[in-house]
Parts: C-alpha cells; structure tokens; sequence
C-alpha cells in the first residue's frame, strides 16, 4: 500500500525528548516500511526517517499552536490530492478531520491520542465516517459512539530496550510529564513512606508551572529524590532496566501511557493506580502491580516487598508479545486492508445536509 502519514507539526519523529505521539507515529511508519509499504510521511524537517519525508516546517513549532496544526495538516492533504496515487491517509491531528473533507475519495484513518475532551467529542459527531482507531478498550468506553472505531495498544520496538534478570539499582523511577494528573508528588511520597530512593525525570509545561511551584519544586530537593531532568531514550534505557519499578500514581484516567509498556519491555514491574488504561495495560503480578493508594504502593516498593521477588524475564516476554512494533503493525495492516476492500464511502460533510446537535 502507499499510505501518507500526517503527525503533527510540533515535535520531531521520533522525538528527542518528551513526545508519545510523534514516538507512536515514529513505530509505525519504520515497522510499515520494513514490511514493504510505500510511507510518505508529513513531519518537520529534523525527522529522522526511513519513510520518504515531506515537510513544510524545517523545525518545530512549539508550542503547540492551531494555526500552525491547520498550515501543516492542509499542506499535507494538498500533497496528497497531487500526488494522486495514495491508498490511505492516517493522520494523527484533528484537523486532517475537518481537512479530509475536501479529499473525500482517499480513506481517512485517525487515531485518537488524547483523553476524553468535550470540544473535540462534539468535533466528532459531525465526523463519524471517518475511520478511528482509539488506543485502550477504556479510551473508547469513555467517548461518544463512533461508526467506526477500532482499538488498537500501542507498541514499541523491543530491540530499543535492554532488561536483567535483577534489578542492579536500589530505586524506584518515574518518568513522565510534571503535571498534577500524572503524579510526580505522590511518586515522591511514596518512595519516602517506603524509605527507596526515587530517580525521577521529566519536565514542567506552561499550563502546569502554577501547580508545580506550589506542589512540587520544593520536594525535587528531598534527599531521597535525584531529579533527572528531561530524558530521551538513551537515558531512559539505562534507567528503567535498572530500576526496581517504574511508578505511575496517576489522578486521570490515562488512555495509554507509552511508559508503561517501555517499562514492561525493560523487565521493569510498573506499579499504577488502577485509574483509565492501566488495568488493561498492567496484569498484576506479570507485569506489574496495581495500587489502590500511596500506601499500598509504598508497600509494594518497600525492601524485601513484591518487587524484590518479581520474575523480570516473564515481564519482558509478556510484553514482547503484547506490546510489540510488529504486533501494533500487523494490527493496522489488517485495519488498513479492511478499509480498502469496503466500498467507498464519502468524508464527513459531502453529502450530509442536516446539522447534527453538539
């Protein structure tokens, strides 16, 4: 197949840094093209690639802007209309929604990254012969109806993560965005109740710097806590394949989370709250733990606790099969072969004459 590839304009792929999205897109379009597909990818131009890669912005433009998603998604579905000879466009911004309706007969393929947002649910009612693919079995509980939705996880490619069969650290890790949502305080309280050592690494975004100078600045100096800053992969590896387990007390329902499973891979026990995707992502006892509260976390992490006794080589398997590129590829190739063998139908908006209420 030839398939165009739509990530977004504000991060590389795959990203230096912090960026779920962009990594995903990044999985699939190496894993697509190995499996012999013709994968042009829209990106910015710092994107490493064995994809063909078209862009319209040579850097990124962050931070996240609408006006440069709009630039980017439409220039890219302009490519596509000349190009003239594309099976299949999946996108990975919402705008190519609003976009594909000026291209109506090359199927749309988009895949929803985010947790439930009103504005953007309403944004999909009026969408729905589109083809959607959500992330978790709890992602899709949690959004409006959709005529056409598959689930399917994400996966990452093995080779880029290593794994031992003990831990060689003392620490327990966290590795995410510094926002209240995703839990660093708690990560750091837990580790104290516990008396472990926390390796924590990530950054602050714009929205969260009020919260963070609040809640949680001061207690990245905690003698227990070595703050790690923003990491990429090859810091990360290291990090999880050591650690005695990766913490993710969340206080949202996450749709995913790429680092469970880049955990997973590295026969590091995730220990969550059972909040969103984790308690489809996380089988307890395999591949890690779910926790009820801090407490029972602390528990869990404590020296001499469940983690110390925890088979790392049976984590590794268990998510090699479930969380592998090559299963996430072959999962989209069947999605994508399926879409071409049905019969055309029209973009949202090109036949349609009643409004639908938001």
């Amino acid at each position: 197949m030839r398939i165009a590839f739509i990530s977004t304009p504000f991060l590389a792929v795959p990203p230096r840094l912090y960026g779920g999205t962009e990594l995903v897109v990044h999985e699939l379009c190496e894993g697509l093209v190995a499996s012999g597909h013709d994968v042009v990818l829209f990106a910015t131009g710092d994107s490493r690639t064995n994809a063909e890669l078209r862009s319209l912005y040579l850097e990124p433009q962050w931070p996240p802007e609408m006006l440069s998603d709009l630039n980017h998604v439409s220039w890219a579905m302009q490519q596509v209309a000349d190009d003239g000879r594309f099976d299949l466009i999946h996108a990975h911004s919402a705008v190519a929604l609003a976009c594909g309706r000026l291209l109506p007969t090359v199927p749309l393929v988009y895949t929803i990254h985010h947790e439930r947002d009103e504005r953007l649910s309403a944004f999909y009612r009026h969408c729905q012969e589109v083809n959607y693919v959500a992330i978790s079995n709890d992602q899709r509980r949690r959004e409006i109806p959709l005529d056409h939705v598959e689930v399917i996880h994400h996966g990452l490619d093995p080779a880029n993560y290593e794994w031992s069969p003990r831990a060689a650290g003392d620490h327990v890790a966290f590795v995410g965005r510094f926002s209240r949502v995703k839990g660093p305080h708690s990560a750091i309280e837990a580790a104290r109740r516990a008396g472990v050592p926390l390796h924590i690494a990530g950054e602050i975004h714009p929205p969260d710097e009020s919260w963070a100078s609040a809640e949680l600045r001061h207690r990245l100096n905690e003698s227990h806590v070595s703050y790690l800053g923003s990491i990429g992969l090859e810091e990360k590896r290291p990090l999880l394949r050591d650690a005695r387990a990766l913490l993710m007390p969340i206080e949202w329902n996450e749709p995913f989370g790429l680092i469970i499973i880049e955990a997973m891979l590295s026969g590091c026990p995730v220990v969550a709250f059972g909040r969103g995707s984790v308690p489809e992502l996380v089988e307890n006892g395999v591949t890690g733990f779910v926790a009820r509260n801090i407490d029972e976390m602390a528990a869990l992490i404590r020296p001499g606790g469940p983690v110390d006794d925890f088979n790392r080589e049976r984590c590794r398997q268990r998510a090699v099969l479930r969380f592998s590129r090559a299963r996430m590829v072959a999962d989209h190739v069947a999605m994508y072969e399926r879409i071409r063998r049905s019969s055309p139908v029209s973009f949202p908006g090109s036949a349609r004459t009643s409004l639908i209420p938001a």
